[in-house]
C-alpha cells in the first residue's frame, strides 16, 4: 500500500513538471484516516447504495480517507428479522464483503432498539402483548442469530441503542414495558454468548446531558457487577452550532472512561442549520419552513467558517483524549448522504458532514490533513 502511495505521488509531480504546471507540496495519495493515524479509528456509516459499489464517487472517499466503517440501517433488525421465522442478511452480508476486500475495521449496529424494531417481535398471533418468558426468548434467538452469523467478521456490536432518556432513567420502550431494566443486561449477555470474542458497546445521544451520563454510568456500574462484560460506551456525535457544549461532551466522556471502558464517537455530524425554534409561528408556514431551510442553494461562507471551526474543536478534543477514544465515526460520506436533509420538511438542506456534496473535504478536514504533513516534514 505504502509502495503504491508513493509510486503515485512520483508519477503526479513528473506529470506536473513536464507539463510545466505549479508543484504543490501536497500529497494527494494523503487522507484522513492517514493523518489520524494510530490515535484512533476513522469510520463512516454507509448506506447500500455505498456498500454495494454503485456510488463510486463515495466509494472513493472511503477507501482514501476511512479505515473503519458501519452499516446505517442494513443491520437493523427491521432489516435483518422482518417476520418471526425469516431473516434477510443479503444487504448486510454486502456490506461485510464490502469491508473485507477494503480492510475496513467494521462494527455491528445494533442489535436491540426500539427504533426499527418490526411489531411482531412484541405480540403473539392474536395481536396481544407477548409475556416476559417469550420476549426473553424472542431476544436471544435474535442476538444468537444474528451475531453467530457475522462472528468473526466485526470489531464490535451496539448491542443496546438508544435505552436512557435525560433524566436518567430508562425509556419506556416495549422492551422496558414487558422486561423492565432486565432487558440491557440480557442482551449484553446473550450477545457475549453468541459471540465471546466480539467487544460489546452501549450507543446513545445527548451524552452530553448529565442525567444521561449518570444514568449510563449507572449502567456500566450495573452491568460489571453483574460479571457482563461491556467494553465501551459509544457517544452520538449529533450536534448543532449551539449544543452540545464542548465542556459538558467531555466531562461524559471522562466519565465513561472512569469507569473503565473505551468511548467511541459515533454518528458524528454537525448541522449547520439554526436550531429550530419551539416558540416559531407555525401557523406563517412560508416563514416557518424558510426558518427551517434558510441555505436552500449553499452554505454562506461566514456560516461555514464557524462550522468549519466548531468541528476542528471538537475533533481536537478527541486528539485529545486519544488515550479513551477507540473510534471516531461519521454518520454519512458526503453532504448529499445525510439524514438530516428533509427533516423535519421536505426539501430542507443540511451541510452536516464532513465532506461537501461534490464529495470534496471541508476545510477543517484538509486542515487536519495538512497539519499531519506538517509535522511529518
Amino acid at each position: 500500500m505504502k509502495v503504491r502511495h508513493i509510486a503515485a505521488a512520483i508519477l503526479a509531480a513528473t506529470f506536473a513538471a513536464s507539463c510545466g504546471g505549479p508543484q504543490t507540496t501536497t500529497n494527494k495519495e494523503t487522507g484522513l484516516k492517514d493523518a489520524v493515524g494510530d490515535k484512533f479509528l476513522i469510520g463512516t456509516a454507509l448506506n447500500v447504495f455505498q456498500s454495494s459499489g454503485q456510488d463510486t464517487n463515495a466509494v472513493k472517499v472511503v477507501k482514501k480517507h476511512f479505515n473503519a466503517i458501519v452499516a446505517e440501517n442494513c443491520m437493523k433488525m427491521e432489516e435483518v428479522h422482518p417476520s418471526e421465522d425469516v431473516y434477510t442478511f443479503d444487504k448486510a452480508d454486502q456490506f461485510i464483503k464490502f469491508g473485507e476486500e477494503n480492510g475496513l475495521t467494521m462494527t455491528g449496529h445494533c442489535l436491540i432498539w426500539h427504533s426499527q424494531c418490526p411489531e411482531w417481535f412484541f405480540v403473539d398471533k392474536d395481536g396481544k402483548q407477548v409475556s416476559p418468558e417469550v420476549l426473553k426468548q424472542r431476544m436471544k434467538d435474535h442476538i444468537y442469530t444474528v451475531a453467530q452469523h457475522f462472528k468473526g467478521k466485526l470489531k464490535g456490536w451496539d448491542v443496546v441503542n438508544e435505552a436512557i432518556v435525560e433524566d436518567g432513567s430508562y425509556r419506556k420502550s416495549k422492551f422496558y414495558e414487558i422486561l423492565g431494566e432486565e432487558f440491557i443486561p440480557l442482551a449484553f449477555q446473550y450477545a457475549h454468548e453468541a459471540d465471546p470474542d466480539v467487544e460489546l458497546y452501549y450507543n446513545d445521544y445527548g451524552m452530553d446531558n448529565e442525567g444521561r451520563r449518570n444514568g449510563v454510568v449507572k449502567l456500566i456500574r450495573t452491568l460489571k457487577e453483574r460479571g457482563l462484560r461491556i467494553d465501551a460506551v459509544g457517544m452520538q456525535g449529533h450536534m448543532g452550532m449551539d449544543y452540545p457544549k464542548i465542556e459538558e461532551f467531555e466531562k461524559s466522556m471522562l466519565a465513561f472512561a472512569a469507569e473503565g471502558v473505551k468511548v467511541m464517537i459515533t454518528e458524528w455530524d454537525m448541522s449547520a442549520l439554526p436550531t429550530a425554534s419551539r416558540t416559531a409561528n407555525i401557523s406563517d408556514t412560508v416563514a416557518f419552513k424558510k426558518a427551517l431551510n434558510p441555505y436552500p442553494d449553499a452554505l454562506p461562507d461566514s456560516v461555514s467558517q464557524v462550522w468549519n471551526a466548531r468541528m476542528k474543536q471538537f475533533f481536537n478534543l478527541f486528539e485529545k483524549h486519544a488515550d479513551i477514544v477507540d473510534r471516531v465515526t461519521a454518520w454519512g460520506v458526503s453532504d448529499g448522504d445525510s439524514w438530516k436533509n428533509g427533516f423535519p420538511i421536505r426539501g430542507r438542506r443540511d451541510y452536516p458532514l464532513l465532506f461537501d456534496r461534490n464529495y470534496q473535504p471541508k476545510p477543517f478536514v484538509s486542515e487536519i490533513i495538512k497539519e499531519n504533513q506538517t509535522s511529518n516534514k
